[in-house]
């Protein structure tokens, strides 16, 4: 009999969580819209047909989900950050200072790159554990990963927020239901510059209070990365190609937002991804170095590429079923316009468990959320913005988007999601705290 020591606690595969969301929505839409005239085989293959159909209808969006976790992760590996990084790690000397150093990083870098802030964060926890080990001095390293993975907290009502950009550019899907919607509506309204202040201010505190939690054996750096040895740092490349590209590229994206009249206007998914093509060419200097450090961020995509033609398909089948429009039926009937936004952020919440993806799940609740808005009379950008809350809210409770910085830190799932948890609830009380008054 296999000894209980030797079971390991394991999460389900992203892709098979897909597969299991795209057959519970195929079932579903069987049960729920067939219509009384037709048959059970002839639907189910009408519905497969949906799924099909719908499954190639966010390559654009995929593209830019890829670009936008990829750029980031490449600036990431500059040398001038990596430099940057290693220098304020070596100042560093105490549990307290490293949890609230690198948590205000992570929250900061998260607002404006959820891929920067996602391998900042990452990276920079690996250098204070590796001082710590060094140094000698106690280190509540799952806690300080913890804190790092709270950058996916905030994201979504960041500069790299997937439903408040997607809503911004001019041909995006729902165009035609609400026009574009620009981020000063959204991500700079006072709503959301309220909630980000709220979370800024009082996250920390919670970070604190957790620092100072006595720490065991099985907290220490040394625990999961045994000894350290220093790295040799690497000469900077003399070539300057990508400085010259990079600078032309930054040049161009600025006159849009000030020269050309474009204003906020201007900033969408594009336009973010550009700039850190831009920023990423000019830190790396050279088209080498940055052709390497793309290439060893782009295997942190491969879940999107995956996964977002099947949630594509599973909103497929949810469109052209008619069963979106139930739906919206079903939120409108147990909705007001009062409680319709803390809905949104709830039923965000609870579906961001299962689509561990803010465009795929804006994608598949988006039509489903402005419909119901629409009809109630709701605010859109109030709306917008409460499914982005309640998106990137449980992602402290959910750590498929933790991979890369659990494979960085070596810290296992379940002892990040030991202090997470906590945070999430500091966070769900601020969030739905700023949307009930708004």
């Amino acid at each position: 009999m296999m000894s209980l020591k030797k079971i390991k606690l394991s999460f389900p595969d992203p892709f098979q969580i897909a597969i299991s969301l795209s057959l519970v929505t195929f079932l579903l839409t069987i049960l729920i819209t067939r219509p009384v005239e037709v048959s059970t085989i002839d639907y189910s293959y009408q519905v497969l047909k949906y799924w099909q159909k719908g499954f190639w209808e966010l390559l654009e969006f995929t593209m830019q989900m890829v670009l936008i976790l990829v750029l980031g992760h490449a600036l990431a590996l500059s040398p001038v950050i990596d430099r940057t990084l290693t220098i304020i790690a070596k100042r560093i000397h105490s549990n307290t200072s490293a949890i609230l150093i690198v948590g205000l990083s992570a929250l900061i870098a998260g607002l404006l790159n959820w891929g920067l802030g996602l391998i900042f964060g990452a990276i920079f926890t690996r250098k204070i554990g590796e001082q710590a080990v060094r140094n000698n001095f106690k280190l509540n390293y799952p806690l300080l990963g913890a804190v790092a993975y709270t950058c996916m907290l905030v994201w979504h009502g960041g500069f790299s927020g997937s439903a408040p950009l997607t809503v911004a550019a001019p041909d995006h899907f729902l165009a035609s239901e609400i026009g574009v919607i620009s981020i000063d509506k959204t991500l700079l309204s006072p709503l959301n510059i309220t909630a980000t202040l709220l979370i800024l201010s009082i996250l920390p505190i919670s970070m604190w209070i957790l620092s100072k939690r006595k720490i065991s054996y099985e907290d220490e750096p040394t625990h999961y990365l045994g000894s350290v040895n220093i790295k040799e740092e690497t000469s900077p490349s003399k070539a300057f190609g990508g400085v010259i590209l990079g600078t032309i590229m930054l040049s161009l994206a600025l006159s849009d937002l000030f020269v050309q009249g474009g204003g906020l206007a201007t900033i969408n998914l594009n336009y973010v991804n550009f700039i850190l093509f831009a920023v990423g060419l000019i830190l790396h200097r050279s088209f080498k170095d940055y052709i390497q450090a793309v290439q060893e961020a782009i295997s942190g995509a491969t879940g999107i590429i995956i996964q977002f033609p099947i949630y594509a398909g599973i909103m497929g089948i949810m469109k052209y079923s008619g069963l979106l429009a139930m739906i919206a039926g079903f939120f409108i009937a147990h909705s007001t316009a009062e409680s319709f936004p803390i809905l949104t952020f709830f039923s965000a919440a609870l579906i961001n468990v299962f689509v561990p993806s803010g465009g795929g799940q804006w994608a598949i609740q988006g039509p489903i959320v402005i419909d119901a808005a629409k009809q109630l009379g709701v605010n859109y950008e109030r709306v917008i913005m409460a499914l982005s809350y309640g998106d990137q809210v449980t992602n402290m409770l959910q750590p498929f988007w933790a991979l890369p910085l659990l494979a960085l830190t070596k810290i296992p799932a379940k002892k990040l999601l030991t202090y997470t948890i906590p945070l999430m609830i500091v966070g769900i009380l601020i969030f739905v705290l700023v949307l009930w008054l708004a």
